[in-house]
């Protein structure tokens, strides 16, 4: 039985099944993110589709195995080097810079046909999936002109007071819109999984909250133009018009979220906490790293291979 497979029937057979759990090492990559996301569905997931299982967030036996899936994980991704002298803003505006709008967007808003902007989409999540909790929990300690933005950026993410307004309801109205399929984890590429778990990993680890700063930094800088690619897509496409608001809202705002963030919440960290400038700037490269491999991956499952060159 893989990891994945055992941590399911374990969770599933209650407490009694685990005080007695034992589990075998990830088969492969996939069987560790996809177990490691059932975890990080004990911490985040809506409750209500939790049901008993969320007993088991912090069960010894559960916490062990989230704590080594998690190192597993990270041997992926550079290792932290916090002794660094680096200007943060300057540095993560460089990265976001340097991979602002992966090619494969290019093929999206000129040649992709209408199902495969369709699975493109259902398979890339939204620009922000999940965001508004990552920013909530980013936010946790933090005091200031850093908490003051973050709490800006949150407010916006919940449609500064309009339910209609909220991006994740602006999300459920482009499902809607264009019938996008919703791909169970199973269904999904091993670099989505990856870039799905990063937030989580980042979220649900207090002494990695300088690194989801600056991941979520970097998402803000990159989401707006890539987001416009889209929507040219879309227009292209003669798409319902119903599929344009969520995208059209972070094609506009995401742009000035990046600056704000940088310059409210990273920059005054950076004079705050020294030590955290070059983990912020880590952050963002992880995200960027992560980002890459899922860009490029969706190059080759459109047969566009040239643009992952």
């Amino acid at each position: 039985m893989t990891l994945s497979k055992a941590l399911e029937a374990t969770l599933n057979g209650g407490p009694a099944s685990l005080d007695r759990a034992t589990f075998p090492e990830p088969a492969d990559r996939r069987d560790l993110l996809l177990a490691i996301l059932t975890i990080y569905d004990l911490h985040t997931a809506p409750l209500h589709r939790l049901g008993g299982r969320a007993r088991a967030q912090h069960h010894p036996a559960i916490a062990g195995l989230k704590t080594a899936l998690e190192t597993a994980y990270l041997q992926g991704f550079s290792a932290i080097d916090a002794g660094r002298d680096v200007d943060a803003v300057a540095a993560i505006r460089r990265i976001a810079t340097a991979d602002l709008v992966p090619p494969v967007y290019d093929w999206l808003a000129h040649e992709a046909t209408w199902p495969e902007l369709v699975e493109f989409l259902a398979i890339e999540g939204g620009p922000d999936a999940g965001f508004d909790d990552l920013v909530a929990a980013a936010q946790i300690g933090l005091d200031g002109e850093a908490k003051l933005e973050l709490a800006r950026n949150y407010w916006d993410e919940m449609g500064n007071g309009s339910l209609d307004r909220v991006h994740t309801e602006l999300h459920n109205r482009l499902v809607e819109a264009i019938d996008m399929p919703r791909f169970a984890r199973e269904q999904l590429p091993v670099e989505a999984l990856e870039r799905a778990a990063l937030g989580s990993v980042l979220a649900t680890n207090r002494w990695l909250q300088p690194e989801l700063l600056g991941a979520l930094g970097l998402l803000e800088l990159q989401a707006g133009p890539r987001c416009r690619k889209v929507v040219q897509a879309l227009r292209r496409l003669d798409a319902p018009a119903g599929a344009f608001p969520f995208y059209e809202e972070h094609a506009t705002v995401d742009p000035h979220h990046g600056k704000a963030w940088l310059d409210n919440a990273i920059a005054p960290l950076a004079v705050e906490h020294p030590e955290w400038a070059a983990r912020m700037v880590e952050g963002a490269r992880w995200r960027s790293k992560a980002n890459r491999r899922f860009f490029d991956a969706m190059a080759v499952r459109f047969g566009v291979e040239r643009l992952a060159a």
